[in-house]
């Protein structure tokens, strides 16, 4: 983050941040509570890990935001300077699986809490418009600790506004690489990762399920308190692993991963991806709301009136103009990445799909495409069977008045 940004109002934790001091490349924040934990025991919480603490990781915050059409990589890498981010996968397949179009990333400058944790951030870029922020703040402590930390940061903490100065910093010097930036409120959408690289005894994936499985539920769900066996059971569902000592269980709004940091790259890169995908179905589905409500509202009003008809031709076009824009952009997100060879991580990204909602949103879009296609043919059949009647009528007038001419005597 740019030296000058001034963080005033809520961001890392729930409350205000106050008492913001830019520091020469860091940023230190005066944090309070988290919950009802005062920022004195936030070093208890997420601390270099003492020699004793079983476990050993990181909580990863992303957020990400819909803020244009399309951004155009090529002119915002040369503006921003930055690097593109390449897809990070389980085993060796670079010629197979890999982003389309890789997103642009940009490390962020660190933010140093009050407490002396040093928070973490890198922003990327994707060519669909979404810009995706991600805060990542050491772990380390018990289970106990790990299921208070997330029942809180899931359903208590507010990071958004802190992501949103950052973002519209961002997009003020990449301005000139946004195509049809929104100016409306944007759409976002954040999701929680709690990374975890180290488990005392290095157990393997069956034991810690064995053993920790309760917990992890409740870290995936954000609950302080213990879940029923059916809750458990269909959370622990969620879960994948590539190797013994792997693990990954993934939910709605939040995912728990236990592996190496160059392993967790794969599913939280790609769960990255899923969440992204999520927020431009979410855009489309609103968008295509919209429209076909503006065209409901048209032929309500006397659209469908024999000369009222003959309007239907403009709104069937910027109806079909719409229909057309959205397929080809969701067909770009749907295909920002490539799994041709790599199994596992194609099973990875379809589980993070599924449990976020992407094929929901992305059948409730299709759904409406089709009603707009629908609409569409139904506007233009009425256009031309409205100017059809026109043409006739003008074809009888022309032939009374020749009638009328020839029994007068007076052919034309």
């Amino acid at each position: 983050m740019d030296p000058e940004v001034e963080v005033m109002e809520p961001a890392v934790l729930a409350g205000e941040l106050a008492d913001t001091n830019v520091m020469d490349h860091e940023t230190t924040i005066t944090a309070p509570a988290i919950g009802k934990v005062p920022a004195e025991a936030l070093p208890a919480l997420v601390a270099t890990k003492p020699s004793d603490a079983p476990l050993c990781g990181s909580v990863l915050v992303l957020i990400q935001f819909d803020v244009c059409e399309e951004i155009r990589l090529d002119q915002l890498r040369q503006i921003l300077d930055a690097r593109t981010a390449d897809a990070s996968f389980k085993h060796l397949a670079p010629g197979y699986v890999r982003y389309q179009r890789p997103p642009v990333e940009e490390v962020l400058e660190p933010l140093i809490l009050e407490s002396g944790e040093r928070l973490q951030g890198d922003i990327k870029y994707f060519d669909y418009g979404v810009v995706s922020v991600v805060f990542e703040l050491p772990f380390s402590g018990d289970w106990d600790k790990l299921v208070q930390l997330s029942s809180r940061w899931v359903w208590d903490t507010n990071f958004e506004s802190l992501a949103t100065r950052i973002v519209k910093q961002k997009l003020e010097r990449a301005a000139p690489a946004l195509v049809k930036p929104y100016t409306s409120e944007w759409l976002q959408e954040d999701y929680f990762i709690f990374h975890l690289r180290e488990i005392a005894g290095s157990p393997s994936a069956q034991d810690i399920l064995a053993s920790q499985g309760a917990c992890i539920a409740q870290v995936v769900r954000g609950e302080s308190q213990p879940l029923s066996d059916g809750e458990r059971q269909e959370i622990l569902q969620s879960r994948i692993s590539y190797y013994p000592n792997d693990l990954a269980v993934i939910g709605w709004n939040a995912a728990f991963i236990y592996d190496t940091p160059a392993g967790a790259e794969t599913a939280i890169q790609l769960l990255q991806y899923a969440n992204s995908q999520l927020l431009e179905f979410r855009h489309y589905d609103d968008l295509l709301t919209r429209q076909l409500e503006g065209v409901y509202d048209f032929l309500d009003r006397g659209g469908r009136g024999l000369w009222s008809r003959w309007r239907t031709a403009k709104a069937a076009s910027k109806l079909h103009t719409v229909l057309l824009d959205v397929s080809e952009l969701t067909e770009r997100a749907d295909n920002a990445i490539k799994f041709l060879s790599d199994m596992f991580s194609a099973r990875l990204y379809k589980l993070a799909a599924l449990k976020v909602g992407v094929p929901d949103y992305k059948d409730l879009v299709q759904q409406k495409l089709q009603t707009a296609e629908e609409l569409y043919r139904f506007m233009v059949d009425e256009f031309n069977q409205s100017r059809a009647f026109v043409l006739e009528l003008m074809v009888v007038i022309i032939l009374i008045i020749e009638l009328i001419y020839f029994f007068r005597g007076k052919p034309i």
